[in-house]
C-alpha cells in the first residue's frame, strides 16, 4: 500500500537521495541511475510505496528548472560569443540527424504516420541534460565540450519545441500563417523583455539588499517568472529557465556564495527528486503483456541515439576536439526525460479522427522506456568521459601547475575593521584568489592596546565571525585573529610576517580633506615600511554589478617586480565577473599587458587606450561611469616607477574621482626577496655610511703607516 503520508513520503526521498549514491558507488555505476532506478522500483509501476503525486510532480519540474538554470550560470559566455558559429553547427546536427533517422526508422519501420512520426523525431531531437550533475561533481563546467553540449541542447530543444507547437496548431482551426507571425512575436516580446528587464532589476535589487537569503529568493523568483511567461508563448518552462540563466550569469560568480547556495540546494534536493520522479513513470510491466513494446524501445532508442551519436562524432572531428570530448558530446545530448515526455502529452491531447489519438498507449509505454535507455547510456558515457578529459588535462599540465604552485606564494591579508566594508573584502579576495591553488585566507583585526580595547576586541571577534561564516559558505578556509597593538600599521606588518603572507587587501577610510588625511592614520606608514603589494579599496556598490574595469598604469610600470602580480589579480577578477579591462597607459606597457592577457588569459576582454604622461590622469574621470571600478596602479617613493605626479594622487582623486568606485595598488618592491630587506632610503643610508667608513679605514691605515715609519726613523737616529 502507498504511502500518504507527506512525512513519510518525504523520509523515504531523503533515504533514497542518501542511499543511492552510496550503493551506486560500490557497484561503480553513476548515483544518477541510482536515482531513477529507485523511483522506478518504489513507484506506481513497482512496489507501490509511493504514488506520483503532486510534490513529485512539483519538485520534479523545479530539479528540471535547476538542471537548465545551473547549466547556464557555468557557462563561459565569452566563449559563446567566440565561438558562436560551433554552436549553431552542433545545435542543427544533434537536432536534425536524429529527428531525420527516427522519422525514417518510424514511418518505414514501424509503419506509423507522418505526423506521428514527426512528434517521435522531435522527442529525440530534443534532449535534456540528466548527465549534468556529473560534469559540476568533475568540476568541467566550463569545458569547451561542455558548453557546445549546452548551447546545443538549448538550441536543439528549442527547435522542437517550435516545431511540436506547430504540429498541434496543423490540428487546430486557426493553423494558418497567423499562428506563426503570433508565435514569433510572442517570442520576441519575451526575449527583448527579459534582456532590458531582468538585468535592471537585478542590478536594483543586488545594490539595496546584501541578505544572502534575499538574494537567493530574488534570483529563484526571477528563474520562476522567466519560465512561467516561456509557457505562456508555448514554449516549455525550460528555456525560460535556461533563457534567465544566460542573462543572470555575469551577475552570479562562480566563486560567489550565492552560486554555492544555488548549487547546494539544487543537488541535495530538486535534482534528486526530479530524477526519482523520472523513474516513477518507467513501468517495466509493458514488455510482459505487450512484448512488441520492446522492439519499439529498441528501435526508438537506438536509432535517437545513433543520431546523437552521429551529430557529436561528426561535430568533434569537424572542430578537431579530442576524442574524449566527441564522448562528453555524445553524453550530455544523448538524454531524453522531461522534455520527452512533455511533448508525448502534447501528442496525446491531439486527435487524429474521433476516438483516434495521434498518440497510442503502445508508443506512450515506448517513448517512457526509452527514457531509462538513454539515461542510462548518457550517465555511463558522461563518466567515462569526465574521467578521460580530467586523466588527460592533468597529464598534460599537472607537473607545470606543480612547477607553478610551488613558486607562488600567494596567501592574501585581509584587514577588517567595519562591518560593512569587510564582506566586500572578502568578495574581493575570492574572485581574485587562484582557485587551483586553494589557499586559506587570513582575516586581521587590529584593535588599539587602550581603556576600550575590551569592548573593540569583543566587535572584531563577532566581525571575524561573520567573515568566516561567508567563507565557509563558498567552500574557502580562513584564519582569523584579533590582535592586540599600540601601533595599527605595524600590528599588521607584524601579522603579514608571522602568517607568512603575499599580499595586503584592505578598505579605504574616506575624508573630506585631502593629501594628509586621504590615506587615514596608518595606511601611508603601512606602505612605506611594507615592501609587498597593498590593495586598497572602496567600493559604493556590490561586485558584481561592475560592467567596465578601468586601470591607470604608470609608465615603467613593468620592470616592478611586481607587475605580473597585480595583473594576474585583476585578470582573475575580471574573468569571474566578466567584465570588460581598459588599460590607460605607455604603449611600451600596454604592449606587455596585452600579451600576458592573451598568453595566460585568453579569455579576458582586454582593451587598451594610449596615455601620455600621467598629468592626464583627471580627464579619465569624465568616462568613469557609477557601475566601472578605477584601478590605479601607483608606486613608493625610491621605485623605478615612481614620479612626482604621484604625490598629487591624493588631490586628483579626492576632487574627481569621488564616489566612483576605487582601487589603489601598490605592487610588490621587492618581489620574491624577503619582506625584511631594507627600503630604498635605508638602503640609501647603508651606502652612505659604507662609504664613510671605508673612508676612515683608509685614514686610520694611512696614519698607522706614517706611525710605523716615524717610528723606524726614530730608532735609526743617534741618541
Amino acid at each position: 500500500m502507498a504511502f500518504t503520508d507527506p512525512t513519510m513520503i518525504f523520509f523515504v526521498v531523503l533515504l533514497i537521495i542518501l542511499f543511492a549514491p552510496i550503493i551506486m558507488s560500490k557497484l561503480r555505476i553513476p548515483h544518477i541511475i541510482g536515482m531513477v532506478l529507485a523511483g522506478m522500483v518504489i513507484g506506481p509501476h513497482g512496489i507501490h510505496l509511493m504514488q506520483r503525486d503532486e510534490s513529485f510532480e512539483l519538485f520534479g519540474r523545479v530539479g528540471l528548472y535547476y538542471i537548465m538554470f545551473l547549466a547556464a550560470l557555468e557557462m563561459d559566455m565569452e566563449s559563446i560569443k567566440k565561438n558562436s558559429r560551433r554552436f549553431i553547427v552542433f545545435g542543427l546536427l544533434t537536432c536534425f540527424v536524429p529527428l531525420i533517422l527516427t522519422y525514417v526508422m518510424s514511418m518505414a519501420i514501424l509503419g506509423y504516420s507522418g505526423k506521428a512520426s514527426f512528434l517521435l523525431g522531435c522527442i529525440m531531437a530534443s534532449n535534456t541534460l540528466v548527465a549534468y550533475p556529473i560534469v559540476g561533481r568533475y568540476g568541467l563546467g566550463r569545458n569547451s565540450s561542455v558548453m557546445l553540449s549546452v548551447g546545443s541542447s538549448m538550441i536543439s530543444l528549442f527547435l522542437s519545441l517550435v516545431m511540436v507547437a506547430g504540429l498541434a496548431g496543423t490540428f487546430s482551426e486557426n493553423n494558418g500563417w497567423l499562428f506563426w507571425i503570433f508565435f514569433i512575436i510572442k517570442f520576441a516580446l519575451f526575449c527583448t523583455g527579459s534582456i532590458l528587464l531582468i538585468p535592471r532589476l537585478t542590478r536594483y535589487f543586488l545594490r539595496r539588499y546584501s541578505d544572502a537569503v534575499m538574494q537567493y529568493i530574488f534570483i529563484m523568483a526571477i528563474m520562476f517568472l522567466s519560465a512561467a511567461l516561456s509557457n505562456l508563448i508555448g514554449l516549455e518552462g525550460i528555456f525560460g529557465a535556461f533563457f534567465s540563466g544566460l542573462i543572470l550569469n555575469r551577475y552570479i560568480p562562480k566563486v560567489s556564495p550565492l552560486m554555492n547556495r544555488i548549487e547546494f540546494i539544487g543537488n541535495a534536493l530538486f535534482i534528486p527528486y526530479f530524477l526519482i520522479g523520472v523513474g516513477m513513470l518507467i513501468n517495466l510491466r509493458t514488455i510482459a503483456d505487450d512484448p512488441s513494446t520492446l522492439w519499439i524501445v529498441l528501435l526508438i532508442a537506438f536509432f535517437g541515439t545513433f543520431g546523437k551519436a552521429l551529430a557529436a562524432y561528426m561535430s568533434s572531428l569537424l572542430f578537431r576536439l579530442p576524442k574524449e570530448e566527441g564522448h562528453m558530446m555524445f553524453g550530455l545530448t544523448s538524454a531524453h526525460a522531461a522534455g520527452a515526455i512533455a511533448m508525448i502529452m502534447v501528442g496525446m491531447d491531439l486527435a487524429v479522427a474521433p476516438g483516434k489519438m495521434l498518440v497510442d498507449n503502445q508508443m506512450l509505454n515506448g517513448v517512457v522506456l526509452m527514457i531509462l535507455v538513454t539515461c542510462i547510456v548518457s550517465t555511463l558515457m558522461t563518466e567515462k568521459a569526465a574521467k578521460q578529459i580530467i586523466f588527460r588535462e592533468r597529464s598534460t599540465f599537472g607537473s607545470l601547475e606543480q612547477h607553478h604552485s610551488d613558486k607562488d606564494d600567494e596567501k592574501m591579508l585581509l584587514c577588517v575593521k567595519y562591518p560593512e566594508i569587510a564582506p566586500q573584502l572578502l568578495n574581493l579576495a575570492t574572485l581574485m584568489r587562484n582557485q587551483k591553488l586553494n589557499r586559506e585566507l587570513v582575516a586581521l583585526n587590529v584593535v588599539y592596546d587602550d581603556q576600550d580595547s575590551s569592548k573593540a576586541r569583543e566587535q572584531g571577534i563577532r566581525l571575524l565571525e561573520q567573515l568566516q561564516r561567508q567563507a565557509s559558505a563558498s567552500e574557502i578556509r580562513m584564519q582569523t585573529q584579533v590582535r592586540l597593538a599600540t601601533n595599527i600599521a605595524n600590528g599588521i606588518k607584524h601579522a603579514f610576517r608571522e602568517f607568512a603572507c603575499s599580499e595586503v587587501i584592505m578598505g579605504m577610510h574616506v575624508h573630506k580633506d585631502v593629501s594628509q588625511k586621504f590615506w587615514g592614520e596608518f595606511i601611508q606608514s603601512l606602505y612605506n615600511g611594507l615592501n609587498r603589494q597593498i590593495i586598497l579599496t572602496r567600493f559604493e556598490q556590490p561586485l558584481t554589478t561592475l560592467r567596465l574595469i578601468q586601470v591607470a598604469v604608470p609608465s615603467r610600470a613593468e620592470y616592478e617586480p611586481g607587475f605580473h602580480r597585480w595583473l594576474e589579480r585583476i585578470c582573475r577578477f575580471a574573468d569571474l565577473l566578466e567584465c570588460r579591462i581598459l588599460f590607460h597607459g605607455r604603449q611600451e606597457s600596454l604592449d606587455l599587458i596585452k600579451k600576458f592577457i592573451v598568453n595566460e588569459h585568453p579569455g579576458v576582454r582586454g582593451e587598451y587606450k594610449p596615455m601620455g604622461h600621467w598629468n592626464e590622469l583627471p580627464q579619465l574621470a569624465a568616462d568613469i561611469a557609477p557601475n566601472h571600478l578605477f584601478v590605479v596602479v601607483t608606486a613608493r617613493k625610491g621605485t623605478i616607477s615612481y614620479k612626482n605626479a604621484l604625490d598629487r594622487l591624493p588631490d586628483e582623486l579626492t576632487k574627481y574621482f569621488a564616489g566612483t568606485n576605487l582601487m589603489i595598488i601598490f605592487p610588490d618592491q621587492y618581489g620574491d626577496q624577503k619582506e625584511d630587506r631594507m627600503s630604498f632610503t635605508e638602503a640609501q643610508h647603508h651606502e652612505e655610511n659604507s662609504l664613510y667608513d671605508i673612508a676612515l679605514n683608509w685614514l686610520a691605515t694611512k696614519l698607522s703607516k706614517l706611525h710605523k715609519s716615524a717610528s723606524k726613523e726614530s730608532i735609526r737616529m743617534p741618541s
